[in-house]
């Protein structure tokens, strides 16, 4: 790789997001600087019974703003992962005038999405082809064309992909990640990697989950991962706190538009912000747990810090993972601790899940947004409902309320379940 293409800095020409906190950037931003919090009860399926009813919806009036828009045509073949993305994506697409852009083909798209469930009529619809025996009805169930098909089309991973590239004429890299809770972030750091190696000037980055249906809930109800202790809806993410006992459920999707600076400078686009940095890891642990010591954690900030050419001494402020599980938080803390030193407890930590729940493969991008939002603003975001001290988790976690202060370098962590672990590190623009 020659020395120019090393050289190339990547920015942020425009971002976009849908929430359970809001409909757009500004909206999330505002409501999670006033502390607000976007879990309730849920109403997309019947709940009673378990032990976890809630999560982090999005209105579903906020997705008619695709009414507007001439691509509804494939509307039949978008899951509801997609239409947020979408959203998202018209939204950064708007700020960064990625429509201005002539050279489609070097344009390209990195998206962590993990494809929609199947729903319980799927599957009831497909048995009926069944007789219990081992057999099946071929020809009844061909008969009926299109349903099984676009719904066999939904559940592909790189489906969001491919229809987000053709919806948006982008003709270049096109990056399918599929890694659980680090997916979002991934998809932003290879993204960036793919800028910095010359095959892309311009990413559509991010990513968007909306798992909240019996069959992609019930699977984290089994395994015990989920609150179920929470006196309202709106308390039970408490990250860092010594009460948490779970984390909740979300839906949402994060975009970013990414660009070479020389190019972003060529079409006079605002610059909103730098990618300076990307590190991920594995575990290489358990399936379902995270490595104890943090060890995976501790080098994706490494090696953050490294691709960033920056010091522990040069961060400002963590946006944490920040599940609101007690292996997650404690284990955290300690990779925190073990990367940044004595200076660890005089950096702000905060958890944006504790407003906004867990998003999963959106969360890395939505986080890496607002993030970048509150640099921006001079304002780091609150970790809301920390009432009660975990001594073994004793940094700085900006509890309960938003903290005016004026930053530029931070890192925004995503550790995955199954141990995948991806780290960005993101700063204000400068000359």
């Amino acid at each position: 790789m020659s020395k120019e293409k090393l050289e190339r800095r990547v920015v942020i020409t425009g971002y976009g997001m849908i929430s359970p906190l809001g409909k757009n950037t500004g909206e999330t931003f505002a409501n999670a600087r006033n502390g607000a919090s976007g879990i309730d009860y849920l109403t997309a399926f019947d709940t009673r019974g378990l032990p976890c009813q809630i999560g982090g919806q999005v209105k579903n009036e906020w997705l008619k703003d695709l009414e507007d828009s001439t691509l509804d045509r494939f509307d039949k073949f978008s899951s509801r992962g997609l239409k947020l993305m979408r959203i998202a994506t018209m939204e950064a697409a708007r700020q960064a005038r990625l429509d201005e852009i002539q050279e489609r083909e070097r344009i390209g798209v990195s998206l962590g999405s993990h494809g929609a469930n199947p729903t319980v009529e799927d599957m009831m619809f497909v048995h009926r082809f069944y007789d219990g025996k081992g057999n099946w009805d071929m020809k009844g169930l061909l008969k009926e064309g299109g349903y099984p098909y676009l719904n066999f089309f939904r559940r592909k991973p790189d489906a969001a992909m491919f229809l987000l590239a053709l919806l948006f004429n982008c003709k270049g890299s096109n990056l399918s990640i599929v890694s659980a809770c680090a997916a979002g972030t991934q998809a932003v750091g290879e993204a960036g990697r793919t800028i910095r190696a010359g095959k892309s000037d311009v990413m559509i980055a991010g990513g968007c989950e909306a798992d909240l249906d019996l069959v992609g809930f019930v699977g984290f109800v089994l395994i015990r991962a989920l609150s179920e202790k929470y006196t309202t809806p709106q308390t039970a993410s408490r990250p860092f706190d010594r009460k948490r006992n779970g984390f909740v459920m979300s839906e949402g999707a994060g975009a970013v538009i990414l660009e070479e600076l020389e190019h972003a400078r060529s079409r006079g686009v605002p610059i909103l912000g730098e990618l300076r940095g990307y590190g991920d890891s594995a575990d290489a642990f358990r399936i379902t747990d995270t490595h104890p010591k943090g060890e995976g954690a501790i080098l994706a900030m490494r090696a953050a810090l490294d691709d960033a050419s920056l010091t522990p001494d040069d961060i400002e402020y963590i946006n944490a993972h920040g599940t609101s599980t007690q292996q997650n938080d404690l284990t955290e803390t300690r990779a925190i601790k073990q990367v940044f030193g004595e200076r660890a407890k005089q950096i702000p930590v905060s958890s944006n899940k504790s407003m906004l729940g867990h998003t999963i493969g959106a969360a890395g991008a939505i986080e890496c947004i607002l993030t970048l939002a509150g640099i921006n603003s001079s304002v780091i975001l609150p970790t809301i409902n920390h009432e009660f001290r975990d001594p073994r988790c004793d940094l700085d976690y900006v509890p309960n309320e938003a903290r005016e202060k004026e930053h530029a370098i931070a890192i925004s962590n995503s550790f995955g379940f199954g141990g995948q672990n991806a780290c960005l590190c993101v700063s204000r623009f400068e000359e």
